[in-house]
């Protein structure tokens, strides 16, 4: 394949959406935000998309669109079937619409995979085979990656790490799930515990305020316990925590680690790794690129 080929991924948010064109080893030649339509109809998020496709590849160098979405897509990579917080998705056919609209093969997946993807490509989770990726912010994302490979399932929707079950008796979610870990550990979990934001329990565990330390060693050790069945499952070679959340990782993440010491036995957890994500709110871009590249590939390989 010609070093000159690109592809572009775009990570679709409900405020922003960001494109970046990418090389074949995760060069990033030019990238892109644009505010996300309001309301997020598909139809306007589609024509915004378009628009936005040509002024990051001006000179038409991009041979594939790799999208991250807020939700689960069909195993394919081909729809969107559902979309948290956007109006009016369900079962959309977008990569369908977006081939129409820019003439590019696309491939669609879940943003928390994609953000998954990008760490494991250029972030944190670089040097490992098995790791799975946290995302601790308005909800509790998750990706699962096994053998190198993003893992999905069999219908395309696996890797909800969020919500699993923590406390059955606990807060009601979204997902219809009761005392998902998302109800313990998201954005929204922390207001409703404490009235205070994330940052400005940061703010004062950094000033010395001892309820804001012991806040964030409670919350290190709820994580940790939700990790610890995680880990049983899937034993990865490294746990990579990211999301507006981990801003005060410093505060929480020792208590992580000393439950999961406490909670998984010494050969479910030999060598683990316990980091934080290093590529921020560019990892779903990222990921998305990644994801266009494999499916470049695995479309070669099918025609060969």
């Amino acid at each position: 394949m010609s070093s000159s080929f690109q592809v572009i991924g775009i990570d679709l948010g409900g405020t922003a959406i960001k494109l970046g064109r990418f090389t074949e080893v995760g060069t990033c030649i030019q990238s892109l935000r644009v505010a996300t339509p309001q309301p997020a109809t598909p139809s306007a998020v589609v024509s915004a998309i378009a628009t936005a496709v040509p002024q990051v590849d001006p000179n038409e160098q991009a041979i594939a669109i790799g999208i991250g979405t807020p939700g689960p897509a069909d195993i394919a990579g081909r729809i969107a079937r559902v979309a948290i917080n956007l109006a009016g998705w369900q079962d959309v056919p977008l990569a369908e619409w977006l081939e129409s609209k820019t003439g590019l093969p696309t491939v669609v997946a879940n943003d928390a995979n994609c953000a998954g993807l990008g760490e494991a490509w250029l972030g944190a989770g670089r040097q490992f085979r098995n790791l799975i990726l946290l995302t601790l912010g308005t909800g509790v994302g998750g990706a699962v990656i096994l053998n190198g490979e993003l893992f999905v399932g069999s219908k395309g929707a696996a890797g909800e790490l969020g919500l699993i079950t923590f406390n059955p008796d606990g807060p009601a979610c979204n997902s219809g799930n009761n005392g998902s870990l998302e109800q313990y550990a998201s954005i929204g979990a922390i207001r409703r515990q404490t009235g205070l934001d994330p940052a400005e329990l940061g703010a004062r565990a950094k000033a010395g305020d001892p309820a804001a330390k012991a806040f964030w060693h409670a919350y290190g050790r709820d994580l940790g316990a939700g990790l610890a069945s995680l880990i049983y499952v899937l034993t990865p070679e490294a746990v990579v925590i990211g999301g507006g959340i981990c801003g005060s990782a410093e505060f929480f993440l020792p208590a992580v680690q000393t439950e999961i010491e406490r909670r998984v036995m010494p050969t479910s957890r030999e060598g683990l790794q316990l980091l934080c994500a290093q590529l921020g709110n560019r990892a779903g871009m990222v990921g998305a690129a990644r994801l266009a590249w494999q499916s470049i590939r695995a479309s070669h390989l099918r025609s060969c």
